[in-house]
């Protein structure tokens, strides 16, 4: 009716006040996960100073912009990662809601979202992807693709089992190859966690972004002397790239393709 918000419109609204305070709790996790701290005890804390801080300097985006990026106690500089993680969660949050509406299959990828926001800032600042972040979201992908269909069953076993042994096999390739450990179990079990969320064909298009991405990037890097050629960048933050890229766009992309080639 005229003048009346759809549910729509208001989870879309709800969405991003919801989506700073999951990237809030997704920057404690960020820090504390690869330190094996708790994520729940003690309380929010400066790292530097070790002081509490309160709930009104705990407000996402709005305490980083009142303290001018740093702690009301002992003045050390706040990172931009902390407001840049409650920002793109929140986006991500408000894109899944516009383009999947409210459903079961949406709390299924606000989670999945979730999960790659971690592991990305985390995999970037240790090289590592906790097994605590991809592990438990596997099953709770399969029992999500058994209540939606969406992908189907069958898709998300595939799309796991596909994903892990096709990480397994290029890692493995890559080591013979270059002598050194090019991708390692987080990988393995990161692309099984897309694959689980995603369906097998949407996997397949996250690798592809992600091998394509991650290539150019370390071109960049190394035409530029940023970096040497030995010198690695960490696969995880790809795959995450990749999944977003194929979860948004990845249905009109393969429509696309299979057209173009008459399929």
């Amino acid at each position: 009716m005229p003048g009346y918000l759809s549910l729509e419109g208001i989870a879309a609204i709800a969405s991003v006040p919801l989506g700073l305070a999951v990237g809030s709790f997704l920057n404690v996790c960020i820090w504390r996960i690869p330190r094996d701290e708790s994520i729940a005890f003690p309380g929010s804390h400066c790292p530097q100073c070790n002081g509490p801080i309160a709930w009104y300097d705990n407000i996402p985006l709005l305490s980083f912009v009142w303290l001018a990026g740093r702690c009301r106690r002992c003045k050390a500089a706040i990172g931009w990662r902390y407001p840049l993680v409650e920002g793109l969660t929140a986006g991500l949050f408000l894109l899944t809601i516009l383009q999947f509406g409210v459903t079961v299959r949406t709390a299924l990828l606000l989670l999945f979202l979730s999960a790659l926001v971690a592991i990305t800032f985390i995999d970037l600042d240790h090289k590592i992807i906790p097994h605590l972040l991809t592990l438990p979201a596997i099953p709770i992908g399969l029992i999500g693709s058994l209540l939606t269909h969406n992908p189907p069953p069958r898709d998300a076993v595939t799309g796991a089992l596909i994903g892990a042994g096709l990480v397994y096999l290029v890692a493995v390739y890559a080591e013979v190859a270059f002598q050194r450990e090019s991708m390692g179990g987080g990988d393995v079990n990161l692309l099984a966690m897309i694959g689980v969320f995603l369906g097998w064909r949407l996997m397949l298009l996250s690798f592809g972004v992600a091998v394509v991405a991650g290539a150019c990037l370390s071109l960049a890097l190394i035409a530029s002397g940023v970096l040497s050629r030995k010198d690695q960048i960490p696969f995880g933050p790809f795959l995450a790239l990749g999944a977003v890229v194929a979860l948004f766009f990845g249905d009109a992309a393969i429509d696309w393709y299979f057209g173009l080639i008459g399929w």
